[in-house]
């Protein structure tokens, strides 16, 4: 009876097989605008004031935010690494779109999003956006199985939904709440390692997969080179 099981559980996989490009192709959608949108911000390619070649390098105030050590990130050769970085993730990003070179430039982008969560994120915690209320935060997992710093996490999140209801207040005795709210509700920027952290975990797993079957270009680049029907990029 359990073999007969497997057996067909084994079937319907292999019959989904067919799309499993589906997932890597996802991952590159979510990730290629946020790569080349970051790398575009870095970049003077939108200052038409400029020589081309001056609209190549890396925007003056990101170069200033890499080297200082008092208000950024006090990195050595900063107008080197605002370059690289800026055009890793423009160039990577429009890759990952077209699914061309993934799990080659999925390894650079990796490292930028390292260096972001440990160098420009970290000593904000997890969190992006920090939660309002204890009992649907994640930290609340942890809680259970005894985390300090999880508790104090569910702790700030209380003070966060007060702030948040402070805020509110003011807006609705002062403001224009209709106007301000039109868009969604304010919340209390966190600015933690949580997107940076899973950008991460996402292009680690386009290296491993590859661009996906039938959705990149990686996959008729090697279908050609290597004409195979057993082929998962």
């Amino acid at each position: 009876m359990l073999k007969s099981l497997y057996s067909l559980y084994r079937s319907i996989l292999d019959k989904f097989s067919l799309l499993d490009g589906l997932a890597p192709l996802m991952l590159r959608l979510i990730l290629a605008p946020v790569m080349i949108i970051a790398g575009y911000s870095k970049l003077n390619l939108a200052n038409s004031e400029l020589d081309w070649w001056q609209r190549l390098l890396a925007d003056e105030n990101v170069v200033a935010w890499f080297g200082n050590a008092q208000w950024g990130l006090g990195l050595p050769a900063p107008d080197l690494l605002a370059f690289l970085a800026g055009w890793t993730e423009f160039l990577g990003g429009w890759l990952l779109l077209i699914g061309l070179a993934t799990r080659l430039v999925s390894v650079p982008l990796a490292v930028t999003m390292f260096v972001a969560a440990t160098q420009v994120h970290w000593h904000n915690g997890w969190f992006s956006v920090a939660p309002s209320n204890p009992d649907t935060s994640a930290a609340q997992v942890f809680a259970w199985l005894g985390s300090d710093a999880a508790e104090q996490s569910l702790q700030a999140s209380t003070e966060v939904a007060e702030r948040l209801s402070r805020i509110k207040e003011i807006v609705e005795a002062n403001g224009l709440p209709e106007y301000l709210y039109e868009y969604g509700n304010p919340v209390i920027l966190n600015n933690g390692i949580e997107f940076a952290a899973i950008y991460f975990a996402m292009l680690i797993s386009l290296f491993f997969t590859g661009g996906g079957r039938f959705f990149s270009v990686d996959h008729w680049v090697r279908k050609q080179l290597e004409p195979d029907p057993r082929y998962l990029p």
